[in-house]
């Protein structure tokens, strides 16, 4: 699978998430976890419990607009050559209602819950855009908080409520993108295509090469992507896909 990263020193892109997290609340009559929705703009307090909700897609399945009503497409067992592990967003007894990694940013569907395998994360992560600032929460706990380089205004780093759809190794290490990059669900709302791919995710990496511009408060410096110290990005070694990721304003 050819990177979605190589091209982007040329773009100087920089990588950005947002998170909807919603915490785990009572077991429903059909075994699926009923979830508690929170706000979705809020920097805090972290979702009741910190707990979200993950489904693994077993095989391509069929996609609801509602429990019941059949909606156009499949949801895929894999996108771009790894799993598909999405955030349980809502749940019927026998339906989950998840979060896609697909465009447009911010899709959701319903699945039968035969089709996919339920697991739980603690991990959460928040990317303030005014404050220019990446929060990785645990549970109840703030793990760290570092500053990041975000979307520029021609290119803005999308608000919303995303996720890790995959974390890839990097494609070109020695040009600071770091040893892995976390591609979200985000896509870039100014620029539909990296070098003709089709598309342009949001990812989170490595600072490419401009600490000094990002010190200690942040910088709008990017295409859309977040950037981090490389210390900062060896923190998020241990998230999940799946893994929420909010970027407010």
């Amino acid at each position: 699978m050819p990177s979605l990263w190589r091209n982007q020193i040329r773009h100087q892109t920089a990588a950005g998430a947002l998170t909807v997290v919603a915490g785990l609340a009572a077991a429903s009559c059909g075994g699926i976890p009923a979830l508690a929705a929170q706000n979705p703009h809020r920097h805090g307090p972290v979702p009741r419990l910190g707990i979200t909700v993950l489904a693994t897609i077993r095989n391509a399945s069929p996609r609801y607009a509602a429990p019941g009503v059949l909606a156009p497409g499949r949801v895929p067992a894999t996108w771009r050559g790894f799993q598909s592990v999405l955030p349980v967003v809502a749940s019927r007894p026998g339906w989950v209602k998840v979060r896609l990694a697909q465009q447009p940013s911010g899709s959701q569907a319903w699945l039968l819950a035969r089709d996919v395998t339920l697991s739980t994360t603690r991990y959460r992560i928040v990317i303030s855009l005014s404050a220019m600032h990446l929060t990785l929460y645990h549970g109840m706990q703030r793990v760290f908080s570092a500053p990041a380089g975000i979307g520029a205004t021609a290119d803005p780093t999308p608000a919303g409520n995303y996720f890790v759809a995959f974390t890839e190794p990097s494609p070109q290490r020695d040009r600071g993108y770091g040893p892995f990059v976390l591609v979200t669900s985000a896509h870039s709302p100014a620029i539909s295509s990296w070098e003709g791919s089709g598309d342009a995710v949001i990812g989170i990496h490595g600072p490419l090469g401009q600490d000094q511009l990002i010190g200690a408060t942040g910088a709008r410096i990017s295409h859309g992507c977040i950037r981090l110290h490389l210390p900062a990005l060896l923190k998020l070694r241990s998230v999940p896909p799946g893994t929420p990721v909010d970027i407010i304003r």
